[in-house]
């Protein structure tokens, strides 16, 4: 159940990225939650190979890079999905960083959420 609301919610955060910049387009919440999926399998699948590829560079800019791989993702979903557009790797950067902020409090939220059902 935690998993699906997770989902859910991080599928919303995609419409008020799309909401709030202008860089990045969602045509639905089907859409959203399809890209929400995506962008999950990504982080969870792609995102560990790359941080360890690029580990040299991420410590010479002291974590920094690790943006850019976040970017990375964003705009990979961007062009696996219909539905999802992002207008650049601009754009990818700044919808990845309000992304990340949402599903941080989400991430928060959810926890505390189930904590106290459980």
């Amino acid at each position: 159940m935690k998993l699906l609301v997770r989902w859910f919610l991080l599928a919303a955060a995609l419409l008020l990225v799309a909401h709030l910049y202008g860089g990045v387009t969602v045509a639905s919440f089907t859409s959203a939650l399809g890209a929400a999926l995506v962008l999950g399998l990504l982080n969870t699948l792609v995102r560990p190979l790359l941080v360890l590829l690029t580990l040299p560079v991420t410590l010479l800019t002291l974590g920094l890079f690790l943006f850019v791989i976040n970017a990375l993702m964003f705009w990979a979903a961007a062009r696996l999905l219909d539905g999802f557009e992002v207008a650049g790797f601009g754009a990818a950067l700044i919808g990845s960083v309000i992304y990340s902020a949402c599903s941080m409090v989400i991430d928060t939220a959810v926890e505390h959420l189930f904590a106290r059902n459980e």
